[in-house]
């Protein structure tokens, strides 16, 4: 497991530069410095194996709302990804882990010093974020891998936790419900830096863990815990111009401007040729293409779907929500949204509806107003007659929703309609092989079973 991931000097934009020139044993030892390193803590979530570029492989491709606009370029590794053929020796679940687990070390890293710091009376909010960002990489993680090796504490060595292997998912979940129940009582209502973590954003990531395993009291307690507001327009929600919005509740910050904290979106999701979507700046990578199946699954005069999916020059779709001018290749203005008050809206509405079926009760009136909001109409319990109905109603949506927002995948996980929906979609760019259970989790990267001489053993089916 590679969880190397040491700390440099940044500035409050939320900027990390490997600092191979520090001894990390004579750092950390001011106020100062523990703040560079929660700094670094979130520059880990920009990676390219994070929200930076690969989470969109494996949680939106892999799913029914995206795909390549070619399979086979790359030498078809993030093609493999979408048809579900990907194997241990890709380099998508590679870098994947390896980010994740560095992100990880960061965290581990501040908490383990911050305790022995003096006079630093910012002490329990980066205890907040940096358990805060721990708790959303392990919640990643479990959901892509399942069983993964949980490490807590700071390595000098990154061999020693070579000898983990994998630690059961249960206990996993254990420790992000635990860093999260503890964020939560650190952090603020409103973020004391641009982009960190609030008691908001910690509560309903903590939610979304519950229902998750389907602890459905423990997932209404955190929901109900969350205060935020939906936006009257659906799309004040995106572009550089709404960036933290009074909706959103936390975002992974990009900044363009040549230095390396630009994020690729721009680029990567402008289809082939369509260079007027980039202004003509960098290539065009034809990435998380939007399928025809999510764009005929809109409901008539869902105001959603002009906002979310956009048509190039080309005539090619393209996720709009994140596509803006770069200033140089890949280098583009665009955050990362990883939590908005409508998503809790849903999940609530989704809660109350496991606790019991109640027609025309407040999980409808929860579920209407993310419709209404989107110009179409509401649904009552004549449409929606039973609990069976009203679960694919929430699914529904949530995809049209929040779309490109790294949730579908995972929603299909969820609620056990992975393997029928993707079994039923069809690929406009080649033949998605049968989805079985095994291919709900990803392969455990080859390259970390050779490193542990097979300690961190294979995912079934792989």
């Amino acid at each position: 497991m590679v969880i190397i991931g040491w700390l440099a000097a940044c500035s409050e934009e939320i900027q990390l530069s490997p600092i191979s020139q520090k001894g990390i044993g004579d750092f950390y030892n001011t106020p100062e410095q523990i703040e560079e390193a929660v700094v670094g803590v979130y520059d880990g979530l920009q990676s390219i194996g994070q929200y930076g570029e690969f989470f969109v492989y494996l949680m939106e491709i892999r799913s029914d709302n995206s795909r390549q606009q070619s399979t086979t370029s790359s030498g078809g590794v993030f093609g493999d990804v979408e048809l579900f053929r990907i194997e241990a020796d890709n380099n998508v679940v590679d870098v994947v882990w390896r980010d994740c687990y560095e992100g990880i070390q960061r965290c581990n890293i501040v908490l383990n010093r911050i305790e022995s710091i003096a006079n630093n009376p910012k002490k329990n909010l980066q205890i907040g974020e940096a358990k805060f960002i721990r708790a959303l990489t392990y919640f990643n993680l479990v959901r892509l891998f399942g069983d993964v090796p949980l490490v807590t504490i700071e390595y000098d060595d990154p061999f020693e936790a070579f000898n983990l292997g994998r630690t059961p998912k249960a206990a996993v979940y254990t420790q992000i419900v635990k860093d999260l129940t503890e964020a939560a009582l650190a952090l603020d209502d409103e973020a004391f830096r641009l982009g960190g973590a609030t008691k908001n954003a910690a509560y309903a990531l903590l939610g979304k863990v519950h229902l998750t395993l389907g602890n459905i009291p423990e997932a209404m307690s955190a929901l109900r815990n969350v205060s935020g507001t939906l936006l009257p327009n659906y799309a004040d929600n995106f572009g550089i111009e709404n960036e933290n919005s009074a909706e959103s509740l936390f975002e992974v910050q990009f900044q363009k401007g040549g230095l390396g904290e630009g994020s690729s979106y721009a680029n990567l999701f402008a289809p082939f040729g369509a260079t007027e979507l980039t202004g003509g700046i960098g290539t065009t990578q034809g990435t998380n293409i939007p399928t025809q199946d999510l764009y005929n699954s809109y409901e008539a005069n869902d105001l959603r779907r002009e906002v979310t999916i956009g048509t190039a020059s080309t005539g090619v779709f393209y996720a709009k929500k994140y596509v803006d001018t770069p200033t140089l290749d890949r280098d583009g203005e665009n955050n990362f949204i990883v939590s908005r008050y409508a998503d809790v809206v849903l999940m609530l509405a989704e809660v109350l509806n496991e606790e019991g079926y109640v027609a025309d009760g407040e999980a409808f009136d929860l579920l209407n107003s993310i419709r209404n909001r989107a110009g179409i109409a509401s649904l009552t319990s004549t449409e929606l007659v039973d609990q069976s109905r009203f679960r694919d109603a929430v699914l529904n949506e949530r995809q049209w929703e929040l779309a490109f927002e790294n949730h579908r995948w995972f929603d299909l996980v969820r609620t056990n309609k992975a393997i029928e929906v993707m079994n039923a979609h069809t690929s406009e760019t080649g033949t998605i092989e049968t989805v079985t259970t095994a291919k709900l989790l990803f392969p455990i990267p080859q390259s970390q079973i050779d490193a542990t001489n097979g300690k961190i053993a294979q995912n079934p089916g792989y």
